[in-house]
């Protein structure tokens, strides 16, 4: 296994970086490493890297089939995805999630809260039923298995909750993680054992080498509830979380946001690098707007670009079947490319000097009316090929069938 410091260097050259310059901004906290899957090399979110995107797969209740979860990871893999999470709660949950890292060649994020759940109902008929310590233990689990990183939501607390009841919202709390925690708070009247005993999840997170990905239990999920007191209030107690782990020298990213209108997303990202100390930044989209079921992925595209080039520097994807079923293979190809486009057109107003030079190549490619070479620098090479083929047959055109003999370049192209 390659020492830390061979693998910061290994990082800084992939992402064009000095790795002084990278090794500081780790030990600050600025820069979180996920460790890699077996088969797989680690990934770095933060400052002055490139916008990473990651994808979730899963099973449910309803749906608990792990050969088409893994092909859901083939497909996250294929579309480019850097990470992606599984969040099964149907069927074998410690199966599925043995076989996709096994599989996965990119870190393996969860939710252990969600194992934690589902065995409360199986065992005891609720999730308010949960012990502690069976949170914990979850936590642990996971790591035994080799999960990369861990969503964890240990900023719901009372206080937060009481914030709720004062100004309710229109969608309430829609992460589950922080519904089920919520209903548990207020059915034992009990602190967050995540919260009180936040001590013991940093040891087990300093203990398996996991990253601390500090769930946004209280995101807004609607519009109308974006940027209230509840949401302030978590993410205030995030960046509390966020300087602890540091001090034990547990890698901690901050989860955020969930549904915001568009002209509000730096503002947030703002707030969230300042009361967080430049922690690395995780969101949901966001998604901009309530009214697209079906073309989610699209909404969610255009808040995580303004969120990135803002300073966001983790995307989770969003697929057509958000807020109406479990994704489908197709579904989670759609749901890391529209992310992948959010996080290179952020790349791009970022500066990145690669992401610029990929654009500049296709622009080269495209005067020069070379559609192979178009193609290959594709985001997607196999849909621009199917495109291509279906509106242009044949190998015989040197210009497309919008323009023909009217194509702009070929007019400028000297006789």
């Amino acid at each position: 296994m390659k020492a830390l410091k061979e693998i910061l260097t290994d990082i800084a050259w992939e992402e064009g970086m000095n790795p002084a310059e990278l090794e500081r901004d780790f030990s600050a906290g600025i820069v979180a490493v996920l460790k890699a899957s077996p088969s797989g090399k680690p990934v770095a979110v933060g400052r002055n890297l490139r916008v990473k995107v990651n994808a979730n797969i899963g099973t449910s209740q309803d749906l608990a089939d792990e050969q088409r979860e893994l092909r859901k990871l083939e497909a996250s893999i294929k579309a480019g995805a850097d990470t992606v999470m599984d969040l099964s709660t149907g069927g074998n949950l410690r199966e599925v999630r043995r076989k996709v890292i096994r599989e996965s060649s990119i870190p393996v994020g969860s939710v252990p809260i969600y194992e934690a759940i589902v065995g409360a109902v199986r065992r005891r008929g609720g999730g308010e039923r949960m012990d502690p310590e069976e949170m914990l233990d979850a936590i642990r689990l996971h790591g035994e298995d080799g999960v990369s990183f861990v969503t964890v939501h240990c900023g719901v607390t009372l206080a937060a909750l009481e914030r709720l009841t004062r100004r309710p919202r229109l969608c309430g709390i829609v992460s589950r993680g922080g519904s089920f925690l919520a209903r548990w708070m207020r059915a034992n009247k009990q602190e967050n054992p995540l919260y009180e005993r936040y001590d013991e999840v940093l040891d087990i997170c300093a203990r398996y080498g996991m990253a601390l990905s500090l769930g946004d239990g209280l995101r807004p999920g609607a519009i109308a509830d974006s940027f209230d007191q509840a949401q302030v209030e978590e993410l205030n107690t995030l960046g509390q979380l966020f300087r602890r782990a540091r001090e034990k020298g547990v890698q901690a990213i901050i989860e955020g946001p969930g549904h915001v209108p568009l002209d509000q997303i730096p503002a947030q990202i703002m707030m969230q690098k300042k009361l967080c100390d430049n922690a690395p930044f995780y969101v949901l989209g966001p998604l901009v707007t309530d009214v697209s079921p079906g073309l989610d992925y699209v909404t969610s595209a255009i808040g995580g670009a303004v969120a990135a080039a803002a300073g966001a520097d983790f995307l989770c994807y969003v697929t057509p079947s958000e807020h109406l079923g479990l994704p489908d293979v197709e579904d989670v190809r759609l749901g890391v490319l529209a992310s992948r486009i959010a996080a290179h057109a952020a790349d791009l107003a970022r500066g990145r000097a690669d992401a610029w030079s990929w654009d500049e190549t296709m622009s080269k490619a495209r005067k020069q009316r070379d559609w192979a070479e178009q193609i290959r620098l594709a985001l997607d090479p196999e849909l621009a090929r199917e495109v291509r083929a279906r509106t242009c047959p044949g190998d015989e055109h040197d210009t497309c069938t919008m323009c023909g003999e009217l194509c702009a370049y070929k007019a400028d192209s000297p006789v």
